[in-house]
């Protein structure tokens, strides 16, 4: 029996063989030393991923994805790391430590709880067809175009008007505790149970598995808030993690290699009625980083249409949604950013994703409008949608007319080059700048220039927001100079000790936040550990849930064979040589802050002579770094 549940982790690590797992999943060819295949975690064309027997890790050298055999399996099944554990170490016949056999326990409430929804969603759904007072639930959903078909396809149901109608049915066959935390169930004031959801029409919320794990409830009388009433969080439900619809809808997302992304339950019941079947919608909650994930395993391309209300609530969920959506992908290469069909420049870019906004005529939200016009008329404006820098650049130039004053136009460019200075692709830069500037009667070079100096000083100070403020993400030169760095503790034949190797290092030489996690991580494990297979095995198993960390840890393996087979002064050398280049871009990341700020307070000529002189002693250390 294992002592604690990360040495069951060790134990299973030690019984995954890299190849294998991989090969599960992947067609693998050998290459030299290591094996080649298809990267199953981005759209890949050719071979990109390498899978190393030796180093027990792979690494895509085209999205980045990275890790060991564990961290694979967690990420290309898409499930919780415990779970994925759990599963193996019965599979390795690994006995658990005592304190974990509650886990049992708990795998059976969820059983229970799962059981129990079911039985509540069919009871609902009867009750909307016997109830005395669900006549005016039936009018509600007749006035959406709601038919039998669809209240059957989506089991929709009626909570009578009553404090415990549920909880008289269920409790024959629940105990009491299952109820309450499956969330079926309160306490009222005087002790005993209620009902959780009365007066209301019932939105069962399935699981990707098609298991019943939560409910919306949508109020019917005027003046009856919350409008709605959704399932808290519990064992069986984590709305962050589950959206709605997408048990029905995976198929279609599959087939369509895209995904239509709704803000309401009524969006996405009648886009799939209507034969819209690859739309799904958030459960109460803003689109999340894991939404985002759990999707990417249906569509190869990670085409994301959003398709939200279109008023400025909807414009606002919509710039919310994309940047979750780029935060989680952007990592694994370029958001697509710029349409083949109105732009020529004969650049040839493989992407991460694509988004695309679905913008309906002006007043209507997606369940209104399909109801109005039909399935095949919005698929038209799914044909037809922009990317969203199109949108974001249309919806920003509406106000063109509006901006009549020097002043009112500057302001306009300058969101406009707020969208603008994302697109990574110069030639695509510029053609939109070149569209945009005749567009508002902009000179092109003046708008070129504006980009420039954004892009130049954007790292120092945001100039072209009200309230500037500094940013302090390092650039790719210092991450990677960093990385470089902490890959010394992860070189095999390293011949300086872990201490050796961190008496070398100054105090702040790391100042990256997330490189700053590694070290102190290093730090804390190098007390106990001697070799770098232990190392590298710890960093991986406490960095199971976080896949940009264990992508950082793959890079820092990939980064260590530049240490490989030196002599003791050679590696020795090789750091001293890596930290003294990180002092000089620190230093004169320093001196440029500080001439930023000299031409921004020079109005003020004693706090000017301050900087200034601030500014002579760095610039003679620069001289002093020749």
């Amino acid at each position: 029996m294992a002592d604690s549940f990360e040495e069951v982790i060790s134990q299973i690590k030690d019984r995954l063989d890299i190849v294998d797992v991989v090969s599960g999943y992947v067609a693998l060819k050998k290459s030299g030393a290591n094996y080649w295949g298809l990267c199953p975690f981005h759209n890949d064309k050719k071979p990109s991923m390498s899978v190393s027997p030796s180093k027990g890790i792979y690494k895509c050298f085209s999205c980045g994805a990275g890790g060991d055999a564990l961290s694979f399996l967690v990420k290309i099944q898409n499930r919780e790391y415990k779970d994925v554990i759990l599963e193996l170490a019965e599979k390795f016949g690994i006995e658990l430590p005592k304190k974990f056999h509650s886990s049992q326990e708990t795998k059976d409430q969820k059983k229970e709880m799962i059981k129990a929804c079911s039985k509540a969603a069919k009871f609902y759904n009867l009750m909307l067809k016997s109830a005395d007072d669900a006549n005016k639930a039936m009018t509600a959903l007749r006035a959406r175009s709601i038919t039998d078909d669809i209240i059957e396809k989506f089991t929709l149901g009626w909570a009578p008007n009553k404090y415990d109608t549920l909880y008289k049915e269920l409790r024959k066959e629940f105990k009491d505790e299952i109820l309450e935390k499956a969330g079926l169930i309160l306490k009222s004031n005087s002790g005993g149970w209620i009902d959780r959801f009365r007066n209301r029409i019932i939105i069962p919320i399935q699981n990707e598995s098609g298991e019943y794990v939560a409910f919306g409830a949508r109020a019917v009388d005027e003046g009856q808030n919350p409008k709605y009433l959704n399932s808290s969080d519990s064992l069986i439900y984590n709305k962050s993690k589950i959206l709605f619809g997408l048990n029905s809808a995976q198929e279609s997302i599959k087939s369509e290699d895209g995904v239509i992304i709704m803000e309401g339950y009524f969006d996405v019941i009648s886009a799939q009625a209507h034969g819209v079947e690859n739309a799904v919608a958030s459960c109460g909650t803003a689109l999340t980083q894991d939404h985002v994930k759990l999707l990417s395993r249906y569509t190869k391309s990670r085409r994301i249409y959003l398709s939200f209300d279109t008023d400025s609530a909807g414009i606002n969920a919509t710039k919310k949604g994309s940047a979750v959506i780029k935060e989680t992908l952007s990592a694994i290469g370029d958001i697509k950013q710029f349409d083949e069909s109105h732009i020529s420049t004969g650049v040839d870019n493989k992407y991460a994703c694509e988004i695309r906004v679905v913008s309906q005529p002006q007043g209507k939200d997606p369940d209104e409008f399909i109801r109005t016009n039909g399935g095949e008329a919005f698929k038209e404006y799914v044909k037809n949608a922009p990317l969203l820098i199109d949108f974001l650049l249309n919806n920003t130039l509406k106000e063109k007319n509006n901006a009549k004053t020097p002043q009112q136009k500057a302001e306009l460019v300058a969101q406009i080059i707020e969208i603008l200075k994302d697109v990574n692709n110069k030639i695509i830069q510029s053609e939109y700048v070149k569209m945009v500037s005749s567009v508002i009667n902009v000179d092109e070079s003046s708008m070129l220039k504006e980009l420039a100096q954004y892009e130049k000083f954007g790292e120092a100070a945001e100039f072209f927001r009200p309230n500037p403020k500094l940013v302090t993400n390092s650039s790719q030169f210092e991450i990677k100079a960093q990385k470089n760095l902490l890959s010394v503790f992860l070189t095999n034949d390293s011949p300086l000790t872990f201490k050796q190797i961190n008496e070398l290092l100054p105090e702040n030489i790391i100042q990256d936040e997330t490189l700053i996690i590694v070290k102190n991580t290093i730090d804390k494990f190098v007390c106990t550990i001697n070799n770098v297979k232990e190392l590298t095995k710890s960093l991986y198993t406490e960095f199971i849930e976080d896949d940009n960390l264990t992508r950082v840890i793959t890079d820092m393996i990939e980064l260590s064979e530049a240490f490989n087979g030196l002599e003791p002064e050679e590696f020795e050398r090789a750091v001293i040589e890596n930290v003294d280049r990180l002092k000089k871009v620190y230093r004169e990341k320093e001196t440029n802050a500080l001439r930023q700020k000299y031409k921004s307070v020079n109005d003020d000529e004693i706090e000017a002579l301050k900087i200034q002189m601030q500014l002579r002693d760095k610039i003679k250390l620069r001289t002093g770094d020749k």
